[in-house]
């Protein structure tokens, strides 16, 4: 299944409930959905807002005629996550889609009342969005990839396939709250594989391209970015790159 589909399938079904649950309520007002995204504008989420558009109207929910969407767009700001997510809340919106990993914390800190649907996080548990797995409870749901517990058996398979692997450059974003965990997995599962593991923070896509230098001169061959909605293993030899393998 395609990246698209499956987000498209989680918000349709995570979102209808509350929509449901309001329209039983009442009939006076159209429902309202606000949206969490990652990037500046409209524009750039395209891709990705049409998937949104498309899940609604697949249950029967046409944006402006019988359901409100309230888009916000914080630009990989952290404090336009903080301060979008305090909007969205004090809007008192029927339901939020929190589309990052930040956002989805921003509103959680925020509301224990609106229902909250969050796309792909590595780890609700640790986040504090749910309870457990089996028991979530709260107001926020979504799917979780596990990406902690899973991180060895990434390695493992990364070095099974280039045997010459030896230190892997993990790729990880500063603003995400659980890097550091994140880290320290990969870390221990390293140490395990006999894998040197140098953890590389990015603050902005501006510092994307001078960090893969840095990572050519210090001499990794593996790439492993730690995001946690793909991961990318790229694998370079003798600086000509080898092969690219996108997991979603």
């Amino acid at each position: 299944m395609r990246r698209r589909d499956f987000i498209k399938a989680i918000w349709a079904s995570a979102v209808a409930w509350p929509l449901s649950a309001r329209a039983q309520k009442s009939s006076n007002r159209l429902p309202v959905v606000g949206v969490l995204w990652h990037a500046g504008n409209a524009e750039e989420e395209e891709v990705y807002l049409s998937v949104v558009r498309k899940a609604f109207s697949d249950l029967g929910y046409i944006e402006g005629k019988n359901i409100v969407l309230e888009h916000r767009f914080p630009a990989e700001n952290p404090d336009r996550f903080r301060s979008l997510a305090r909007e969205l809340v004090d809007a008192k919106p029927d339901a939020i889609i929190a589309v990052t990993v930040l956002g989805a914390v921003e509103l959680k800190k925020l509301t224990d009342t609106i229902p909250i649907v969050f796309v792909l996080a590595a780890d609700p548990v640790g986040f504090g969005f749910v309870n457990s797995l089996a028991r979530p409870g709260g107001n926020a749901t979504g799917p979780s990839l596990m990406t902690i517990d899973v991180s060895g058996k990434r390695l493992e398979l990364f070095k099974e396939a280039v045997p010459n692997l030896s230190r892997v450059a993990v790729l990880t974003d500063v603003t995400d709250p659980f890097k550091d965990r994140l880290i320290k997995a990969y870390q221990a599962s390293g140490e395990r594989l006999g894998l040197s593991i140098w953890p590389v923070l990015i603050k902005t896509p501006e510092d994307i391209e001078p960090e893969f230098s840095k990572i050519a001169q210090v001499g990794a061959n593996g790439i492993v970015s730690g995001q946690a909605d793909c991961y990318s293993f790229s694998v370079r030899v003798l600086g000509r790159p080898l092969s690219t393998t996108k997991f979603r």
